[in-house]
């Protein structure tokens, strides 16, 4: 059988193999592997893709990225600058808030505490002040410089009862802090609106006591019960003033525009600040010595209420009363009754600030002095008043605020007030008899006060209605002198309350004059190294 025929050829070739392809491109049925790091490679992109969509910056204006760049380095250089060395006004800025249609009858309210050699900051309008002619137009240069705000409209502002003004008062301590930069020695922020008396010494020795570095938020709450439920507890109200510690002001710059539109249904400024304080995590350090108001915006006069502090009429028992810390602001005091009878409210303000600077420390501190030959009760509030009570009270009662106002709603009662409030004296035979200050001037190291009786007498009355003659008829004039208070006062444990010694004959006084007889009383503290001497001037026959 012949053996089949080959043709001459070549070595036979091997089966043919099909060409590689990239892993990710092989089918999941030939390559398991693959087909899970697909998969997870898929998930890790959508995930990253998700996170990127979710937290990118929203379409409201956010400063640019080198603006936010500048902030947080101006936050920290101004940290890490002059941190041992002491607190002073050099080291704080003021964002003053006011209007346009306000600023011409207000700066003189500013006046009477701010002082340009000392003090830096801002009053911040809605548009450019008008000239305000006038005896005071030459004395421009004794108010701090005017600034006009960012425009606010692109902001929602949908709250029925408030003004849209809030939005720009509110960004003040932004618009503060941009202006300031990196500029070295800024500590503080403190806001304040431009119907404020301050006191600067003692505003700087309240916020000594916090580490500035850190993010602090100090303010106070309003004396209304109502108003701190209706806004909240833990907000400081912004009339009286805001300190914002710089690190805590730079972190809120960058934050605070979209923040605020968050929040289109607050009613003014500070609650939209505690908000965005709120979300930074920092809470209210409170300090009784910022006395309220309830904020109004940059509305018309008609449109704001009369109140002080969040309260109506006469605001005498607040101003005799004041807690045991130093006094640093009050508000509204152009919408109330002048503090001192016989005067308008300038000139009441006038010498109110006067009285303020003269000896800060010691200012509206309350002293209680007794005469137990005579059964009298000396309460002393230093720069506004002297009360004479025809009997003994015990400090516990004296310390409740008399409420010889209303709150801001036009409630009374009690339980409207976030302090301890008494009834008003309604007993002609148990009122006082009252003294208010008529001068106050330094006498060395003393301070010296000549405080008058009240022109309303009701001596008649008192002697047909009531078993005993009315305390003190022959005496018009007290004179109060003072000693400086420590720096730590208010750290020192209770005062140590010593009867006040009336003198009962000419020979046995310190002091002589032709027409008046000077009986020296001492008021002694405790274990504190200060004192208080009355001088109850005396016709003398």
């Amino acid at each position: 059988m012949p053996k089949p025929h080959y043709a001459a050829s070549s070595p036979p070739h091997p089966p043919q193999q099909p060409p590689l392809l990239p892993l990710a491109l092989v089918p999941p049925r030939h390559c398991p592997l693959a087909a899970a790091l697909l998969a997870l490679l898929s998930v890790l992109l959508a995930t990253a893709l998700w996170i990127l969509l979710v937290l990118s910056p929203s379409q409201g204006p956010l400063p640019a990225a080198s603006e936010h760049s500048a902030l947080s380095d101006a936050g920290a250089a101004v940290a890490a600058a002059g941190a041992a060395s002491p607190l002073s006004l050099g080291h704080i800025v003021f964002g003053i808030a006011g209007s346009a249609h306000l600023w011409p009858r207000r700066r003189e309210y500013v006046r009477l505490w701010w002082d340009p050699a000392t003090m830096r900051g801002n009053v911040w309008l809605d548009a450019g002040a008008p000239a305000a002619p006038g005896p005071s137009a030459p004395w421009e240069g004794s108010l701090p410089p005017i600034r006009v705000s960012e425009d606010t409209s692109r902001f929602r502002y949908t709250n029925p009862t408030g003004h849209p003004s809030g939005l720009r008062i509110a960004r003040i301590a932004a618009e503060a802090v941009r202006l300031v930069g990196g500029a070295a020695g800024a500590r503080w922020v403190v806001l304040v609106d431009d119907d404020t008396v301050l006191c600067a010494d003692n505003l700087v020795a309240v916020l000594s006591k916090y580490d500035w570095r850190e993010m602090v938020y100090v303010g106070a709450s309003s004396e209304s019960h109502s108003a701190n439920t209706y806004f909240s507890h833990g907000m400081a109200f912004g009339g009286g003033g805001v300190a914002l510690s710089f690190p805590l002001a730079a972190a809120l710059a960058q934050t605070l525009d979209v923040c605020i539109e968050r929040y289109p249904k607050l009613y003014g400024s500070d609650d939209r600040l505690h908000a965005c304080i709120t979300e930074l995590g920092v809470p209210l350090s409170r300090e009784y010595g910022f006395h309220q108001g309830r904020k109004e915006g940059d509305a018309p006069p008609i449109a704001v209420p009369s109140e002080l502090w969040d309260i109506r009429g006469n605001a005498h028992g607040l101003l005799a009363s004041h807690p045991i810390a130093p006094f640093i602001s009050i508000h509204h005091l152009e919408l109330v009754d002048p503090i001192y009878p016989g005067l308008n409210s300038l000139e009441s303000l006038e010498l109110f600030t006067k009285a303020m600077k003269m000896e800060p420390m010691s200012f509206l501190q309350r002293s209680v002095c007794y005469d137990q030959s005579q059964k009298l009760t000396f309460a002393i509030s230093l720069g506004y008043a002297i009360e004479v009570y025809p009997n003994v009270l015990l400090p516990r009662d004296l310390e409740r605020s008399q409420r010889t106002y209303i709150a801001y709603n036009r409630m009374s009662q009690r339980n409207e007030f976030d302090f301890d409030t008494r009834d008003v004296q309604k007993s002609l035979c148990k009122k006082p008899i009252i003294f208010f200050l008529k001068d106050v001037w330094k006498d060395g190291n003393i301070t010296r006060g000549s405080y008058v009786r009240s022109s309303v007498r009701d001596d008649l009355k008192r002697k047909v209605f009531c078993f005993r003659s009315p305390p003190l008829p022959d005496i018009d004039e007290i004179q109060v002198s003072s000693s400086p208070l420590s720096k730590h006062w208010h750290l020192v444990c209770t005062v140590i309350y010593h009867s006040l010694a009336v003198c009962q004959h000419q020979e046995d006084c310190a002091v002589h004059s032709k027409d008046l007889l000077m009986v020296l009383c001492l008021c002694l503290f405790g274990n504190v190294d200060v004192g208080l001497l009355v001088q109850l001037l005396i016709p003398y026959d």
